[in-house]
């Protein structure tokens, strides 16, 4: 019996055991069917499964021209910069299927300014299918629309006012008003104001809000001696619900008494106030009025409440100055602050040439005037006052005698040819209403603000309490120019003396564009 040889087996690789596999339903790839979600690839997944389903590409944006602010629905208007992420937080919530997704990233594209258009790019993340989870990023488009708010719409409208604060003071000068605008531009007490009317006397600030105003009743209650009352007018009622609509009239008044002003008390006040003598200086208005006996150096201050008990007038403002040219001085060796007591003989500066006559007096500003410099002062012989306390001072047997001849106010520095400071101040925007002033009212605000800056360049004091801008650098061209303001610099003089004081730069501050004010340059 034969017998075949046995035919060896060829030996099969054997495939190892993993996972099944099955084929993409879309592309016929093979996948893990244990893991794959749909019977799909990733490649299939991303390209079939949309996450960003049901979100919009394109929104609106509503901003206001006037206050650029920008409209959170329903009805609040925000502010937010460009590009800031309060913004972005505005464009989010405009898309009301994000709250279904989660968002991994969003930030801008750069669009023209000009295009009003903002471009947003989101990235989202979402769990397509039972252990996929999904990543997309697409952009959204806003079309920005301008839409007025309410606030602005009120103040482009007449008779929309709430409250109007009325500040008055009966002086013939704006010195006060000038240096009251400074305060309140440095603490920013403007802010809320829907509008500000220049009167006669004074200024007019109107408010969509009662508690606007009774804010800034408050700062001018802080920062000067005032006298308020407050009026209230019914405008419409419902009968039905008892509800009332008001409008709010707050006065204000402020001393009639200003810095550098002869002041003669009530001698019963003189002796209450540190038995001062009557004949007094007022060296500066703040929450008191600080009076200054130039004979003694004695001060005083006199607070708002005892002040309107029994109120006075000025005997004389810085109007009514005159000039004195210094012939001889020496001083007495007392001082109390800034001020040095000396004995100076003075002579009127029109007199000299003409005669010879000299005036023997007392003055707090020793430590500053020498031999032939110039002052301002109050020349009481011979002029004639309207005024019962001082007529009471003349009739009085113990301050008849003391009432001297002159009262020398301030030093007076020569300034003949203006040009450019090299500091600034800002101006609110002020409603001068239907009436322009006059050639001559005009020319006496300029010589009232001109003074004001030559106050503010001699004490340190003053400009101390207000914020002093540097000028521009760059001028422009004056060439075929003239009568045309430039720079929103103040001016100055050309030809002045060595003595004439100047602002250091380091008490001036960098100017920032974007503020709620107007340059003025007189």
């Amino acid at each position: 019996m034969e017998i075949d040889n046995p035919i060896p087996l060829v030996h099969r690789t054997q495939i190892p055991h993993t996972s099944a596999t099955i084929l993409c339903c879309n592309c016929g790839a093979e996948i893990d069917g244990t893991t794959s979600a749909g019977a799909l690839c990733n490649d299939c997944v991303k390209v079939t499964v949309d996450i960003s389903e049901g979100i919009q590409r394109e929104a609106t944006l509503h901003t206001c021209r006037d206050c650029e602010r920008w409209l959170q629905p329903p009805h609040q208007w925000v502010t937010a910069a460009p590009e800031s992420r309060e913004l972005l937080a505005l464009c989010l919530r405009k898309l009301h299927a994000l709250s279904k997704v989660r968002i991994i990233d969003a930030s801008f594209i750069w669009t023209e300014p000009h295009s009003k258009r903002i471009k947003v790019k989101i990235t989202l993340q979402q769990e397509a299918f039972e252990g996929t989870i999904l990543q997309q990023t697409f952009e959204v488009e806003y079309v920005v629309a301008s839409q007025q708010c309410p606030d602005c719409a009120k103040s482009f409208t007449a008779n929309t006012w709430r409250a109007v604060v009325q500040v008055r003071q009966k002086v013939p000068h704006k010195r006060t008003f000038l240096y009251l605008e400074q305060l309140i531009l440095k603490h920013s007490a403007h802010k809320d104001t829907i509008n500000i009317k220049e009167t006669k006397d004074g200024l007019d600030f109107f408010y969509s809000q009662r508690n606007h105003a009774e804010k800034f009743v408050d700062f001018l209650t802080s920062v000067a001696p005032v006298r308020t009352k407050k009026s209230q007018e019914l405008i419409s009622m419902d009968i039905h619900t008892s509800s009332k609509s008001y409008k709010f009239t707050f006065s204000v008044e402020l001393v009639p008494i200003c810095k550098d002003d002869l002041v003669c008390l009530p001698i019963k006040l003189a002796k209450q106030a540190g038995n001062i003598a009557p004949l007094t200086l007022c060296y500066r208005v703040g929450t008191f009025i600080n009076l200054l006996d130039p004979n003694t150096l004695q001060t005083s201050d006199i607070s708002t409440p005892i002040y309107w008990r029994s109120p006075f007038s000025g005997l004389a403002d810085v109007r009514e100055l005159v000039e004195f040219v210094v012939m001889d001085i020496e001083p007495s060796g007392v001082q109390k602050g800034r001020f040095f007591l000396a004995e100076a003989t003075v002579a009127r500066a029109s007199d000299l040439g003409t005669n010879e006559t000299t005036y023997f007096t007392r003055t707090h500003l020793g430590g500053i005037l020498h031999p032939g410099d110039s002052v301002m002062g109050y020349h009481l012989t011979g002029t004639n006052f309207n005024n019962p306390q001082f007529e009471a001072l003349e009739e009085s047997n113990a301050y008849a005698s003391t009432i001297p001849d002159v009262i020398l106010v301030k030093k007076h520095y020569e300034r003949k040819k203006k040009k450019s400071r090299n500091w600034r101040l800002k101006r609110m925007n002020k409603d001068e209403g239907e009436m322009l002033p006059r050639k001559q009212d005009q020319a006496r605000m300029d010589e009232d603000y001109e003074q004001f800056l030559r106050d503010v360049e001699e004490d340190q004091e003053l400009r101390s309490t207000m914020a002093l801008y540097k000028a521009q650098q760059a001028k422009k061209e004056k060439d075929g120019m003239e009568g045309v303001e430039t720079a929103s610099t103040a001016e100055t003089e050309e030809t002045e003396g060595d003595d004439v004081p100047k602002i250091d730069m380091e008490e001036l501050l960098d100017e920032f564009e974007g503020l709620d004010m107007e340059d003025d340059e007189r």
